[in-house]
């Protein structure tokens, strides 16, 4: 086949068929197709587009360009016996920690649960970041280290692997730099292909939108939800979606050791209500995709218990953690941001808060930059929420007294204060399934 041919295909609207589109992975992969090459069909796809069937033979040809997990093979095969495999993925947001409070209160249940994740971009750490926080936490399993653990724990949490869809991270490197990151078929084969590599019996999708995500638009959240679910479905992999607000960070904690430090507080009971109904939404996803019954009831009851933090202390375990005093993690320096006016929170600038705290050091700007594990931002009022003059907004954890000024500033701006009362915006709009 020729490269220029096929990309000139695709420039001029033209359909590119599964045989060409495993062609043009495989050559990438391997290095015989080169990056110029493939940023000129990245741009070529993000204006042309695509359509289902070409996204789901690119999503296949991504995850087959590396090896496959089996997690679902694999566990059956060394338990004896067939063990529901269900995972999690996120699009991300400000204060996003699901995924540390999902995973041991679904393998409470008796779901197995392989977690892998990549490092955050952007305003906040991923969850690698967020479980790096914790003293000795290994995120470097080895491929048998990781299917041990999930089959003797029941959950594993862990990094990305050079052999898992390779293409993902060529070509995501190479969209970053181009302006094409914002393209339906190419989010949807970067996220499935990885997912399906692992072997699933099923996956829900937690997809926000909103001024703290990756989709600003809700019809276009929507959209990317619906492509990504249809996707896994014909993957043979059930796979259903929540799409969830994030006009507002989730939760209180913005920044990693105050995030984990309150995922354990939502694992024991208690926690900020939006993160604890979401985190029961999604784990019931999963459940019901793995076949089990109980639903919210057996949720509920894993986390009275105390089976659920309880496995959280047995994965942290495993993977060499040696401390979940998370204060102890926390950087020094302490300040308030004060309410200007007397009134109710009208509305948040949600990416703006994310900022904040990556110029605090909680997040990083390229892959590359350094993360402060201890600083962050602790949101004390959201939408909704009345406050008087002076009363704290949020509360900022910093490192080194230069950056606590700007901060204050930076969160002061986050926050539109007004006289009339206002509802507060609703987290799960609705399930694609």
């Amino acid at each position: 086949m020729h490269v220029p041919s096929l990309i000139e295909k695709k420039r001029d609207g033209g359909i590119l068929s599964d045989s060409e589109l495993q062609f043009l992975i495989a050559g990438f992969t391997r290095g015989t197709i080169p990056d110029y090459q493939m940023s000129a069909l990245a741009m070529a796809v993000y204006f042309r587009g695509m359509n289902f069937a070409e996204a789901v033979a690119l999503t296949a040809a991504m995850r087959d360009s590396g090896e496959a997990l089996d997690c679902r093979g694999q566990l059956a095969a060394a338990l004896g016996r067939p063990m529901a495999v269900v995972d999690k993925h996120s699009t991300g947001g400000v204060g996003d920690k699901t995924s540390l409070v999902v995973a041991p209160l679904v393998a409470a249940c008796g779901v197995a649960v392989p977690m892998i994740s990549g490092r955050g971009l952007g305003p906040t750490g991923g969850t690698l970041d967020k479980l790096e926080s914790i003293p000795g936490f290994r995120v470097d399993l080895t491929k048998d280290e990781f299917l041990a653990q999930l089959g003797a724990v029941g959950v594993a949490m862990i990094g990305q692997t050079e052999q898992i869809a390779p293409a993902d991270r060529k070509l995501y490197a190479l969209r970053d730099v181009t302006a094409t990151v914002p393209s339906l078929p190419l989010i949807t084969a970067s996220i499935m292909s990885k997912k399906l590599a692992e072997g699933l019996d099923g996956l829900v999708l937690d997809v926000k939108w909103g001024g703290g995500a990756f989709m600003r638009e809700q019809k276009q959240a929507r959209e990317l939800a619906e492509w990504m679910v249809r996707v896994g479905q014909q993957a043979g992999v059930r796979t259903a979606a929540l799409l969830t607000d994030m006009n507002q960070p989730l939760g209180a904690a913005v920044g990693n050791a105050l995030e984990v430090r309150e995922a354990i507080e939502t694992l024991r009971g208690g926690g900020p209500a939006d993160l604890r109904e979401l985190c029961l939404a999604l784990a019931e996803e999963m459940l019901a995709l793995a076949g089990v019954e109980g639903g919210r009831a057996l949720l509920e009851e894993r986390i009275a218990s105390g089976a659920a933090m309880a496995k959280f202390e047995e994965m942290v375990a495993a993977q060499g953690g040696t401390s979940l005093d998370m204060d102890a993690q926390l950087a020094p320096l302490r300040a308030d941001c004060a309410a200007a006016d007397d009134g109710c929170v009208q509305r948040m600038d949600c990416a703006r808060v994310g900022l904040v705290s990556m110029l605090l050091g909680a997040g990083r700007a390229k892959v590359s930059d350094a993360v402060d594990h201890g600083v962050g931002i602790e949101v004390l009022k959201k939408i909704g929420d009345g406050v008087q003059r002076g009363e704290p907004l949020a509360r900022i954890y910093a490192r080194d007294e230069g950056r606590l000024a700007p901060a204050l500033e930076g969160l002061a701006a986050c926050y539109e204060i007004g006289p009339e009362p206002v509802e507060p915006p609703r987290l799960i709009l609705e399930a694609v399934r």
